[in-house]
């Protein structure tokens, strides 16, 4: 999937997503929505609020998944 982001007068084409959801933050990590929550307001990874939706920035969350022990 490719995805079109228009900044300014720029368009810039990505493949893939940039962000995941708390719910597939639970499913790769097998943990509770408590928990999931917990770790996006403790700022272990870059998150991003839209009105009440939380956001999770996929590479920031990807490297802290592949530097956990």
């Amino acid at each position: 999937t490719k995805e079109v982001i228009t900044i300014g007068h720029n368009m810039v084409i990505t493949t893939g997503k940039r962000t995941y959801s708390v719910q597939e933050i639970m499913n790769i990590l097998n943990i509770s929505r408590t928990k999931a929550y917990g770790l996006c307001r403790s700022g272990t990874f870059k998150t991003v609020k839209v009105g009440r939706i939380i956001r999770i920035s996929k590479p920031s969350f990807d490297q802290w998944l592949d530097e956990t022990n």
